[in-house]
Parts: C-alpha cells; structure tokens; sequence
C-alpha cells in the first residue's frame, strides 16, 4: 500500500486510488500520477502497451486500447473488452475451519426449515389479482395487528405478468417456480394466493407444474369464483385472519448456523466493492458454510469473466459443466439482442471505477469466499445441496433476490458502492457499504462498513467476522436498515424471459 492507492496482487499493473490523487502522488511500485485520479478508479504502475491485458486481482479485465505510460489514469478512453481472456492459473481455496457452534433464533416450521422471520403473504398468480391481494393485505394496519404482536406483518407480493405467456415456456415454469418458492418459505406463517381465474397461470396448477406439494398453511382465492372484487376482498381478509392466530403463536427457538440460508447480492458496485465488502462477505461465507449453512451466489452476468474462481473448486465435473452451460447461454442470450455481457455494468459502475464486465464480475464473484462450489440451480428452484450454491438468474438485483428467496433463502446480504436502497421480504435484506463516503453520505441505509478496511481501522478478517455476526443477529430478529425505512414491499420481480403473446 501507498499513501493513496492499493496494489491488490503481485502480478497487476494497475492499482487502485483509494482517495482522490493529485498528480505527482506516489504510487505502488515508485511511480508517480500523472493526472488527477477519482477514488475508487484505476492508475497504472507501469508502462502498458497497446494491446497488452491490463491485470487487476492478478487476472486480466480488458486490454490497453492505447498505450499506457505509468501514473495514467485507466479506464473507459484506453481500457477495452474485447471478450473472455485467457484467465491466469487460480489456487484451489480450502474450506474454512468448522464452527458447529454458532446459532440463531429461528422459527422451527411444520415442514422442517426454519424461519427467520414471521409473515402472512398474499401472493398474486396474475398480474390482473394485484389490486385485490393489495387491498387486502392493507386492510392489516399496525393497528389491527395490535392483538398478534408475535405477527411481523401482512405482506403483498405482486408482479406484471402470469398471462399471455406460453404454455411449457420457460418464463411461466420460472414464475411457477418462484410463486411456489415464496408459498413454500419458511418465513411465512401463513400464505393465501390471489387468481383471476381465466389466467395462464391458474392457481389449481400452481404447486403441481412446479413439481411440489402444496403446504398446509397455503390457502387459494379466485375472484371469479369469490363473486367479484369487493367479494374476493372480503374473503381474503376473513382468511387472513383466520391465519392470525397460529402465526401469533409462533416462538422462536435456538436453531444452528446450518439453517440459515443467504442470498449473495452486489448492487450501484464500485471500484472498491471487490476490495472491502465484496471479499469481506466471502469470509463471513466461508464461516456460513463451514457451519453447515448454505450460501446461494447469482447473477450469472456478473460472473462472465470470473468463472475460474469458481470452476476451480466446482464440487465434481458436472457442477463445473453446469455452470458454464449457463455462461454460455447468457452470451447467446445477449448477442440476440444485439448486445454482449459488456454492456451489464451500469452508469454508476462506470462512474465508480469499475471499467469492464471482466473486473465487475471479479469483483462480485469475491463474494462467495473460499468454499467449494456444490450445485448449479435453475432459477427459483429448490435447494438440491448445502454449502455454497449458484442459481442462474440475471444481474439485476431485485429480480435475482427474488429467485433466491424463492430457492429457499431465509436472509440476503447485499453489498453496494455507491448506493443502494433496496430490501426485500419476506427475507430481510443486511446492506455492506465498500467505503466509508457512502456509509456517510446514506447511514440510514447501511449495516455495516466495509470501507474501514481502506482507512484501516479494520482488516478483511475482523470484517468477515463482524458481518457473520451481523447475519445471526439479523437472522434472530435485529431489524435492519431496510426495514427501519420499510423497504421490500415493492422488491418482488420474477423473471419471466421468453415471449408474452
């Protein structure tokens, strides 16, 4: 480390400006900038040809379009993509030590998982049933929940499709998926289903396309069949409230770290995400999953690039050859619409440091620690193993929460460099701040600092253990940022790709 920039790995030629440097600031390497350089963005430590890979993590994330004297600020103007690069040989990692003794305080469901918190859901089938599931779930003020303290709330979890879509697609076998996933989890007491009744997506059909068992606490409205609007609303809160009771009843109990189940999400990243908070969470990974607990890592975009961090400890040859099935069909996917993977990072990623989809995807992929990667999952579906996981889905935040909360993820924890005001239910979101600007800038909306690490007034290590502090604590209850501000409401996006006809 210098005064003002960081060298992340003995083989790269950039390195990363931890504040704002002036030129003249000395760099890593004795050389010194050359031009004002943004924190959080890229310098280089020594001269880089023309078509030469620039090294960041000690793997290439682009090549120099132009040729790079050493102190020059990298990035869009003389940095450029030009596909997937010959990654550099990665070490296979080692699990991290077993910490069977960690625990939280869940909800033991009838069904044998375990709750982190505890909810009634009105989930809609069609698009067409928002407005009923709402009204319905609003009718449940605080007020009226007075009586059911142990209750966290009546939820409505709408969305815009579930007609018009074709039948044996795969977009209504994903929203099937997901609709049975959320009815399934084991945060919520209580769930009733709000249908039209003339829609693809009937509700008779729901559990048993998705290849499930219908639970006991789930419980089927259709308005045609309920006698219209008013009637269907008035029968929605009378079966709300006959739930009320059981979910109030509900207690919490010691469960082992080996029920918990994360949700891995990076979201508005930076050029210090894959320094702090994205390594940071992979540590607290590393402890999840040695404690027996499960992790679920997404965004199939956002590991374009980076996939030899993972297929160099893929569990057997068919998980590796799972996971590049899904790359594949992503980089197909973009090209026929005329786009590649390059175009995933976004305005704020760029304006953050972040140059590449090779260097964003590096970075994310940090997330998922050290552990063994044991399963490739569709989207949405169940949980086949435990232990670290990946589930295809596309880099877009709330709709790859969605498809990992239905998979089974009781928490998420989601890291963010320049800002981020997402939450989600019924699994509560725990937000990571990559630097102390933002954490400054947005308090409200963060859990924990990262970018102590870049002041030094923590190290990744005491990071990784503060935040898998933080999820058991999160996981018994501690409300977080996001549901201070009463976020998640509106979170709930599944992903439904193919025709609406």
């Amino acid at each position: 480390m210098s005064p003002g920039a960081l060298r992340l790995a003995e083989a790269d030629n950039v390195g990363v400006a931890v504040l704002s440097l002036d030129p003249g600031a000395p760099l890593p390497g004795g050389a010194a900038a050359s031009a004002p350089i943004p924190p959080g963005h890229k310098v280089a430590l020594r001269p880089i040809r023309a078509g030469e890979p620039v090294i960041k993590y000690g793997q290439p994330i682009g090549v120099a379009s132009h040729v790079i004297a050493p102190g020059d600020h990298v990035h869009t103007h003389n940095l450029a993509y030009q596909g997937r690069l010959e990654a550099a040989p990665v070490r296979r990692m080692t699990r991290a030590p077993s910490d069977g003794a960690a625990s939280f305080q869940g909800y033991r469901r009838a069904h044998g998982r375990v709750g982190t918190r505890n909810f009634i859901g009105v989930i809609t089938s069609v698009n067409c049933s928002a407005t009923v599931a709402r009204r319905i779930a609003d009718h449940f003020t605080p007020e009226r929940l007075g009586a059911f303290p142990h209750v966290d709330g009546v939820v409505a979890f709408t969305h815009g499709t579930g007609c018009g879509l074709a039948h044996g697609g795969v977009g209504l076998a994903n929203l099937r998926r997901t609709i049975a996933g959320y009815a399934r989890h084991p945060n919520f007491a209580g769930v009733l289903v709000v249908g039209l009744g003339c829609e693809v997506n009937r509700t008779d059909d729901l559990f048993a396309d998705a290849g499930l068992e219908a639970p006991e606490h789930v419980r089927m409205l259709v308005i045609q069949d309920a006698g219209g609007t008013r009637a269907a609303i008035a029968a929605g809160i009378a079966a709300v409230e006959a739930m009320l009771p059981a979910a109030d009843a509900a207690r919490r109990e010691r469960m082992p770290a080996s029920a918990l189940t994360v949700g891995l999400q990076c979201g508005g990243s930076d050029g210090y995400s894959g320094v702090t908070a994205n390594p940071a969470l992979g540590l607290a990974v590393d402890r999840l999953v040695a404690a027996g607990g499960t992790a679920i890592l997404s965004e199939t975009p956002e590991v374009f690039g980076a996939e030899q961090l993972l297929l160099s400890r893929a569990a057997s040859p068919e998980v590796a050859a799972a996971l590049v099935a899904k790359l594949d069909w992503w980089e197909e996917h973009a090209a026929r619409g005329g786009a590649d993977l390059n175009n995933n990072p976004s305005p704020g990623n760029l304006k953050g440091g972040l140059t590449t989809i090779l260097e964003k995807s590096l970075g994310a992929v940090a997330k998922a620690g050290a552990s063994p990667l044991v399963a490739v999952i569709d989207y949405a579906a169940p949980l086949s193993a435990s232990g670290l996981v990946f589930m295809d889905s596309p880099g877009y935040d709330p709709v790859s929460a969605t498809g990992q909360i239905a998979s089974g993820a009781n928490l998420i924890v989601f890291t963010t460099g320049r800002g981020s005001v997402f939450g989600s239910k019924p699994a509560p979101t725990l937000k990571v701040s990559s630097n102390p600007t933002l954490t400054a800038a947005m308090p409200d909306d963060i859990d924990v600092d990262a970018g102590r690490v870049l002041t030094g007034e923590r190290s990744l290590a005491q990071i990784g253990d503060e935040l898998f502090e933080a999820m058991l604590a999160a996981a018994s209850g501690r409300r977080t940022a996001s549901e201070l501000e009463g976020l998640g409401d509106a979170e709930f996006i599944p992903w439904t790709p193919g025709p609406t006809l």
